[in-house]
């Protein structure tokens, strides 16, 4: 995916207690208002993960998996699936297994001793939309396969705290792939990050690889997806035949984690 490099206007407004967002050369700058209509869509998503993580044994279906997602997002009031729909996406989950990397769409397969699953969600609340995933264990899981998720999860928790106003996107991408080539694990450079708010997907790019100083300036009150996406051997994907899943190349395996992600005055907010 090419990355579209903005730099930030020296003359951006400041942030005001507006009802609704407005934008920064081309980032997203949320009003209070919305704000805690995110932080009410990401604690939704949040609980929904984990939920379904503890659903993920052998024999569970990845559609089971996904019934129970959208039950649980829509029995709390005003949210709903952010997936479902969008560009014509036919779930509310993406259920990636093993050498799948992302999109997974739900279906009939079951779930075996020593699968790994990524659990990827998105809640929409007031028009607003939040982006998560976890990957987890299918009961017991190889030594490998568990050291590729501490390392993606060290790598996520670094690309997190590279983010501050005034920081560039490239700091997050230099401190993600710093964090998995330096562990030995190749990271899937052609899977970013994104922006995120009133669209799933929305200006601009995070890349999982890059040079720290470089790219756009994050503004105060912007959202964004930070999503390192590994896998065990070398970079590269090809697309599965549903024309939604992306496996690595060499078939090798891959983690997937994602936190939705909120500039502030101290840092950041984890909304999601």
């Amino acid at each position: 995916m090419d990355v579209l490099w903005c730099f930030l206007s020296k003359n951006h407004k400041p942030y005001t207690k507006n009802r609704y967002s407005f934008s920064v050369s081309g980032f997203q700058i949320f009003s209070a208002e919305e704000i805690e209509a995110l932080r009410y869509a990401g604690q939704v998503l949040h609980e929904c993960i984990d939920y379904v993580g503890k659903l993920v044994v052998p024999g569970i279906t990845t559609r089971e998996l996904d019934r129970a997602a959208e039950a649980f997002i829509r029995k709390h009031e005003g949210a709903e699936p952010a997936f479902m729909g969008y560009h014509g996406y036919p779930a509310t989950l993406c259920t990636s297994v093993n050498e799948e990397c992302v999109h997974g769409i739900p279906g009939d397969r079951v779930l075996k001793e020593g699968d790994i699953i990524a659990v990827d969600c998105g809640v929409k609340y007031k028009g607003l939309n939040t982006d998560a995933c976890k990957s987890f264990p299918v009961g017991n899981i190889s030594p490998e396969a568990h050291r590729l998720f501490d390392v993606t999860i060290a790598a996520l928790d670094a690309g997190v705290a590279a983010v501050r106003k005034g920081a560039r996107v490239g700091d997050i991408s230099a401190a993600v792939q710093k964090t998995v080539e330096g562990a030995g694990f190749s990271v899937v450079s052609a899977l970013t990050g994104h922006g995120l708010g009133k669209t799933l997907h929305q200006f601009p790019d995070v890349p999982n690889v890059g040079e720290a100083g470089t790219g756009p300036v994050l503004p105060l009150h912007t959202l964004i997806a930070i999503e390192p996406i590994t896998c065990t051997g070398k970079d590269g994907i090809v697309d599965g035949k549903d024309l939604w899943t992306i496996k690595t190349r060499d078939g090798s395996l891959s983690a997937h984690f994602e936190h939705t992600v909120l500039v502030t005055e101290e840092g950041c907010e984890v909304i999601a």
